[in-house]
C-alpha cells in the first residue's frame, strides 16, 4: 500500500510503500492479553516488615485457660498504657496482618515471544484504520488517510515551539489541546498529589534518538518512541488500539527489517 509522505510544511511531499507489517490481521483480543502481561512488568514489589506489629510484650497466658478470660494475647506492663489489651496478633488493635504481601511474590505475568509479536504487528496495522482511531477519540482535523508519514527531518526538530507549528500545520493541534479538559480527579487521588490524569495523544514513531524527543518533553500527552523500542503499550495505550501515531520515513524502514519476519508468524 502506498501513502503520501507529509513535508515539515503540512503540504504532501511524495509517496512511500508501507512495509508488510502494515498488512497484519487486527486481533484486539491478543493486544489486550499482551498489554495486560506487558504492564504488570512495571508493578512494583512490597511487602511488610516481618515482625511488623509484634514487637510488643504481649502474652495469652500459660496455660491459656481457667482464668476467666479470654485466650487472646494481652499486653505486659506495671500499670497504666495499654496494660491488659489485646495485642501482638491479627484481628486487633495496632497488631499484626493475618496476611500481609510478600516482596518476594510473583507479580509480573509472562508474555509468550510469538505471541508478543502478533500484538505488535496488528497494532501497528490498527494505526492504519480511521474509523478506530476516531472512536479513541483523537482530533483528526481534515486527514482521511492513514497512517501519517512525515519526512525524516521531522527527527531533527529540537524546539517545543517548533514541534507545535508542525502539529498546527498537520491540523492535529486540536488533538492535544482535547487533552486540557479533562475533568479533576477527587478523593484520595487528589489528596496525593495525583488529583489530574493526563490522556495519551499523539504517537511518534522515529528511527532512533533524535532531538524530538526532548522537544515534546512538556507536551501534554505526546509521545516519543524509537521504532526498534515500539511496544504494544506505546501503540494501544489501555488495550484500546489504534492510536493516533506519525511515523517518520527512516521509522518505517527500521520496522521494515523485521515486518517480513513477524508477518510470517502471523500467517
Amino acid at each position: 500500500m502506498r501513502v503520501a509522505v507529509y513535508g515539515l510544511d503540512g503540504v504532501v511531499s511524495g509517496g512511500v510503500d508501507l512495509p508488510r507489517v502494515f498488512e497484519t490481521d487486527t486481533r484486539p483480543d491478543v493486544i489486550h492479553k499482551v498489554y495486560v502481561n506487558l504492564d504488570s512488568h512495571r508493578f512494583q514489589p512490597q511487602g511488610r516488615h516481618p515482625t511488623a506489629g509484634m514487637d510488643v510484650v504481649a502474652r495469652s497466658g500459660d496455660p491459656p485457660t481457667g482464668r476467666g478470660t479470654s485466650r487472646i494475647a494481652k499486653m505486659l506492663g506495671g500499670g497504666g498504657g495499654r496494660q491488659g489489651q489485646a495485642g501482638g496478633v491479627a484481628s486487633v488493635r495496632g497488631g499484626r496482618q493475618a496476611h500481609p504481601p510478600r516482596s518476594n511474590k510473583v507479580i509480573w505475568k509472562r508474555v509468550n515471544k510469538k505471541e508478543n509479536r502478533l500484538a505488535l504487528c496488528s497494532a501497528i496495522a490498527y494505526t492504519t484504520h480511521m474509523d478506530a482511531i476516531l472512536k479513541r477519540g483523537h482530533k483528526i482535523g481534515s486527514l482521511n488517510k492513514f497512517p501519517i508519514i512525515l519526512d525524516s527531518s521531522i527527527e531533527s526538530v529540537d524546539t517545543t515551539k517548533g514541534l507545535v507549528d508542525i502539529l498546527r500545520r498537520l491540523d492535529l493541534l486540536g488533538d492535544m489541546e482535547r487533552l486540557k479538559s479533562r475533568k479533576g480527579r477527587t478523593g484520595k487521588s487528589a489528596l496525593r498529589g495525583r488529583g489530574k490524569k493526563v490522556g495519551k495523544s499523539i504517537l511518534f514513531v522515529v528511527s532512533g534518538d533524535v532531538p524530538l524527543k526532548k522537544a515534546s518533553g512538556s507536551l501534554p500527552g505526546i509521545d516519543v518512541v524509537p521504532a526498534r523500542d515500539l511496544s504494544v503499550l506505546d501503540l494501544a495505550p489501555g488495550a484500546n488500539p489504534a492510536r493516533l501515531t506519525i511515523y517518520s520515513q527512516g521509522a518505517l524502514e527500521e520496522i521494515s527489517k523485521f515486518s517480513c519476519k513477524q508477518l510470517e508468524i502471523v500467517q
